[in-house]
């Protein structure tokens, strides 16, 4: 039987009405393998390739919805990408008569409460507001959700390695345990090729053995150009903007930089160009800082935008799979510090089928020019960087401690362990371990021994009671920006943030005329010119494989065809300054730059190792200075005999866990990067810096091989 004719008639008339010319492959493959069975899958396929309609077109054609309770539910890590959705697949499902509703805080209550009036149909929803109603309606939980058939995730890779996805893990064990009926989960992804991938996607969804891979090869042509302009921190080259608004300025285009402040620079400056010149005023920025109803705006213009062009210069809010119609071009405005976001923003532009994406890539240093290159070749290679993997996330297991505890209004500290123990999530969690985090947790107050059974505690109370207690992840405080009742957006406090200073916000220069800092608010008016927002915030960390190819180009002559002239110029000059290193292996050699009094030492490996060697190294007293985006350290006043002497004696000897007791004690915001883990015992947070923040072992083995090579200061 074809994949066509499995389907239900309802959803073959829609397809017929949709004037569809055929199914594609993607959608083919699903439906013949989800109509026919009951296991997990997770299809994997480019953007744009109709992956959502091949989840569903399959459930919709096999689930019965006559039946009580909500029957799917749809996970998605964003609410744009929801409200996106939404319209999807509220269409597909007007032929079926099956009711779609959306659950977040933006969402309407009245159709919240009609669903609780009457479970049914399909619902969308974020991990975080899945976890707002375990809190504070578990009965909702129970209610709308027992009897659940199908959970699909979209954009499962962006949960991937990270807290937010060891919380939906939790999430999808709590919610399987109030099923009364067989679940089965598809999960939808655009970046994930690694056979290493695919395992870590099945344990992901609990059963491996259940859980299939779908993945459509099909390759999709792209046309990539890089650009080279000098430039600094605080500003991008003029030169540069104004390249980049002749190539964009009839096309539409979405850019790229890698920070919301220069998100704001490109998308103010370009349009100051195109007023100069007579061009468009479609430019618009697109970040977490601007308003809601501004981006919503944004998308709408860009999605219904057939004749006019526009740009939009955004963070990884546009990466996900927002429709927002057919771009022309993607532009990436210094590194990706991943494969996976490079791949994601590629797939942006040439949404309409056969063609082919286009790609610019201006660099504006010699080091962000060079492992941009590196990310281009290893994307062509189909590499893309392993999953983070945390066996024993002790910070999520505090917090979900106290989620069942809240939810619950008290429980036996026996029963609490078997809900822990019965959630795989955390079974690398030995059981001696959770007990000694809960009685942490009561010992701080977060919980509280009432009798026989736990509740939250006096601390607990304004930490669970708080809508910041549904993430795990952090959410700085943001002062309300507005002008004339409008809201557009929120910024931190910063020093920046100071009456008559002027910044870019949402494409717009505005001026401060008052700081309300009991009521969070800005007061700001129209400007003429003023200077990119300042937002907190580390950058990515680089993989392994990344800086051992931008190595490699270091020591090979190969020309690349897809830089322009300068940029050759800058690799070639590159590729003189190291050519002084007869480096012959790029997996073990690494050079060594002596000049007077001072060493230079380009470890070319991850960053999580780099910062790694450089704590051990300061742990043994040797001050070095690390800059990352570089792979290099900075030492001096020790010989370049004896630096080489004290990374050979670097061990697995070492006492790591005394280092880092005393780090955690010294300064206690080490562990600032885990939301949750500075609830835990000292102990538990030195092991959370070992497995999130630190890599010994991966330290360990890169030192073990590594081969130092010098060059001559006296040639």
């Amino acid at each position: 039987m074809t994949a066509f004719s499995l389907l239900s008639e309802p959803i073959r008339k829609y397809i017929r009405d949709q004037k569809w010319e055929s199914l594609r492959p993607i959608q083919e493959a699903a439906i013949q393998r989800i109509v026919s069975t009951d296991n997990h899958y997770i299809l994997i396929s480019r953007t744009a390739s109709g992956k959502t309609e091949a989840a569903f077109l399959p459930i919709l054609s096999k689930v019965n919805f006559k039946e009580p309770g909500v029957k799917v539910l749809y996970i998605s890590p964003l609410i744009a990408l929801i409200n996106d959705q939404f319209v999807r697949v509220e269409k597909l499902c007007e032929y079926l008569d099956v009711p779609v509703t959306k659950w977040h805080g933006e969402a309407s209550k009245g159709a919240k409460d009609r669903l609780i009036k009457e479970p049914s149909g399909i619902v969308l929803i974020t991990p975080e507001s899945l976890e707002a109603m375990f809190v504070n309606k578990p009965y909702n939980i129970h209610h709308l959700f027992s009897g659940l058939e199908y959970i699909v995730i979209d954009e499962i890779h962006s949960f991937l390695g990270s807290d937010r996805g060891t919380h939906l893990q939790s999430l999808l064990n709590r919610l399987g345990k109030v099923n009364t009926k067989k679940l089965s989960i598809v999960g939808l992804s655009a970046t994930v090729s690694d056979a290493n991938q695919y395992i870590e996607l099945k344990r992901f969804l609990g059963n491996p053995e259940e859980t299939k891979v779908i993945r459509d090869t099909t390759p999709k042509p792209i046309h990539a150009v890089f650009k080279y302009f000098e430039g600094n921190m605080n500003a991008l080259p003029l030169p540069l903007l104004k390249d980049l608004y002749v190539r964009t300025r009839d096309c539409k285009v979405l850019i790229f930089p890698n920070a919301r402040g220069r998100v704001e620079e490109v998308a103010v400056k370009l349009k100051q160009i195109s007023e100069r010149v007579g061009g468009h005023n479609n430019y618009f920025s697109h970040h977490s800082s601007v308003d809601k109803e501004v981006r919503e705006y944004v998308e709408f213009f860009a999605k219904n935008s057939t004749e006019q062009s526009f740009c939009i210069s955004c963070t990884s809010t546009l990466e996900l799979g927002i429709d927002i119609g057919n771009i022309d071009e993607v532009v990436q405005i210094d590194t990706t510090h991943s494969i996976a976001s490079l791949i994601q923003r590629v797939g942006r532009s040439g949404r309409r089928e056969g063609k082919a994406s286009n790609l610019f890539l201006y660099a504006t240093g010699k080091w962000s020019l060079l492992q941009s290159l590196a990310c281009w070749m290893l994307y062509q290679e189909q590499y893309i960087e392993p999953t983070p993997i945390n066996r024993a996330p002790y910070d999520v297991l505090a917090h979900q401690i106290l989620s069942i505890v809240k939810g619950t209004s008290g429980i036996t500290l026996s029963k609490l362990m078997e809900e822990i123990a019965g959630n795989s999530t955390f079974s690398a969690i030995k059981k001696e371990d959770t007990e000694e985090i809960i009685h942490h947790l009561t010992a701080i107050e977060l919980l509280e021994q009432l009798g026989n059974e736990l509740i939250i505690g006096i601390e607990g109370e304004k930490i669970v009671n708080n809508k910041d207690f549904y993430t795990l992840f952090e959410t700085p405080v943001f002062f309300k920006v507005v002008s004339n009742g409008m809201k557009i957006g929120e910024l931190p406090l910063s020093p920046q943030i100071r009456e008559e200073e002027n910044i870019y916000l949402a494409a717009r220069i505005w001026s401060i005329r008052y700081i309300d800092f009991q009521a969070k608010k800005i007061e700001v008016v129209p400007a003429i010119d003023g200077e990119k927002p300042m937002f907190s915030g580390d950058p990515a960390d680089t993989a392994y494989r990344i800086r051992e190819k931008m190595l490699e180009i270091l020591i090979s002559k190969d020309v690349y065809d897809d830089l322009d002239e300068t940029g050759h110029d800058v690799i070639n000059t590159m590729r003189r300054d190291f050519s002084v290193f007869p480096i012959k292996d790029i997996k073990t050699e690494r050079p060594l730059f002596t000049t007077g009094d001072k060493l230079s030492f380009y470890s070319f490996t991850s960053s999580k190792i780099n910062r790694t060697l450089h704590f051990i190294l300061e742990k043994l007293g040797l001050k070095t200075s690390l800059n990352d985006s570089e792979s290099s350290f900075e030492i001096k006043g020790i010989s370049s005999s004896d630096w080489i002497s004290s990374l050979q004696g670097i061990n697995h000897h070492l006492n790591i866990d005394s280092m880092l007791t005393d780090l955690l004690i010294t300064v206690p915001s080490t562990i600032d990067f885990s939301k949750w883990g500075k609830y835990l015992p000292v102990y538990y947070q030195a092991e959370l810096l070992k497995e999130k923040y630190f890599d010994f072992e991966a330290c360990y083995a890169y030192l073990l091989d590594l081969k130092i090579i010098e060059n001559n200061p006296y040639e």
